[in-house]
């Protein structure tokens, strides 16, 4: 299998050289082992690999940490470590006894449980990183020189590193998605035995071993109905009653999926200088291709015509977005933006106090007087900054001195 370089691996390097401990956490099958695999080859010291996946290996973790790590001594790569909380105390110990840094590296899904004993533990000692399944720049191997500031200087940058936009190739990755595994064939019965086993393997086990679900036909029948609802606001009532579980359940079983990776919350825009603002989150699939498999869109070119083809664009862009800006060194607080009005932004950046509206259009000429409602914000203290109409143009096409249409595949 060729290893395709992830944006986020200059992270990793840096949080080795600084923390003892560095934990990527993501969804199954993102790619996270193979990543620190590629990593630990540049190594001076070989690095010991040991999975939890492993149940022989996972109950000496359970039942005997100290003589786990007698079998598996540091420097160490330890898979899943979700499924052992007992080891964390005897990592602080033991990385506690040295100035080494790097000595542990951990992986597992970013869920309460585990990053709480991480914080209760590790605190000081650990980097945390989130690794996504792939972006499409990963996959087209595009690397850009210039972070993403949505100025035309830097768009235009950005076009020069891209191929033409094309609507063919932006629903092919939007239906394939970005798990690893899912490049190696382009056989439309082979991704779907992928993900059919993606979901009965990882998905059913992981909820309940790690959050004792029992009622996992159920489960299955909720993750389903929430690739039905992507992009949209967060309804417990209407999850509730189309799966036949109580309001409270269908939370619980969102925090789940949130906590797993699968699904991403956008929280709504918050200020208080502004009246009547929606204060419920939207759902996103942070990966499109699972989403499309859930909701049954068995060809691309099914997805690409359908009636829902705008939403999962939509799903497309906003996750490139939080994917890219999650690896990179810009601190950035992902909001949307919806009022009493049914005024609607689709995205907003926040970086420092700079706001960066953007709306979403699966057009290639979408109506540059949708800018307009970006007006809103000069009513508020943080200052607006670039934004624009991210869209299947071809060319970074200027609206006016801030805004932008922007091509999707530049992201």
């Amino acid at each position: 299998m060729i290893y395709i370089h992830r944006t986020i691996e200059y992270k990793i390097r840096e949080f080795n050289t600084f923390f003892k401990v560095v934990l990527v956490t993501g969804a199954r099958q993102v790619g996270k082992t193979t990543l620190l695999e590629h990593l630990s080859k540049s190594e001076k010291n070989k690095r010991t690999y040991v999975s939890l996946d492993n149940p022989v290996i996972r109950t000496l973790a359970q039942e005997d940490p100290i003589l786990f790590f007698q079998t598996y001594p540091l420097p160490v790569l330890i898979d899943e470590v979700q499924y052992a909380p007992q080891l964390f105390p005897i990592i602080k110990s033991l990385v506690d006894a040295s100035d080494e840094r790097g000595q542990v590296w951990l992986t597992g899904p970013q869920q309460y449980k585990l990053m709480k004993n991480v914080e209760e533990s590790l605190a000081g000692r650990v980097g945390i990183a989130n690794l996504y399944s792939l972006t499409k720049n990963e996959k087209d191997n595009v690397v850009f020189d210039l972070p993403l500031d949505f100025s035309l200087s830097s768009l235009l940058d950005r076009k020069k590193k891209v191929e033409s936009n094309s609507i063919s190739n932006i629903f092919s990755h939007i239906w394939s998605g970005g798990m690893p595994q899912i490049l190696e064939t382009g056989s439309q019965m082979l991704r779907e035995a992928y993900f059919n086993s993606y979901i009965e393997t990882y998905f059913i086990r992981d909820v309940r071993e790690l959050y004792g679900v029992v009622e996992t036909q159920k489960f299955s029948k909720f993750v389903r109905v929430c690739a039905a609802l992507s992009t949209e606001q967060v309804n417990y009532k209407t999850l509730a009653e189309t799966t036949g579980i109580a309001q409270a359940t269908a939370k619980e079983w969102l925090d789940i999926l949130v906590g797993l990776g699968i699904i991403y919350l956008l929280k709504p825009f918050a200020n208080n200088e502004l009246k009547r603002l929606a204060k419920t989150p939207k759902m996103y699939f942070c990966d499109t291709g699972l989403c499309a498999y859930l909701s049954m869109w068995l060809t691309k070119e099914a997805l690409m015509h359908g009636a829902v083809s705008g939403r999962y664009f939509e799903n497309y862009v906003v996750m490139e977005l939080i994917k890219n800006y999650s690896y990179s060194e810009q601190q950035v607080n992902f909001t949307y933006f919806r009022d009493s009005n049914k005024k609607e932004i689709d995205i907003f950046l926040e970086i420092g106090q700079t706001i960066h509206p953007l709306e979403i259009k699966l057009s290639a000429m979408p109506k540059k007087t949708e800018v307009r409602k970006f007006e809103i914000l000069d009513k508020i203290s943080l200052a607006r900054g670039n934004g624009g109409i991210i869209c299947m143009t071809d060319e970074v096409i200027p609206i006016d001195e801030k805004n932008n249409l922007i091509p999707c595949n530049i992201l």
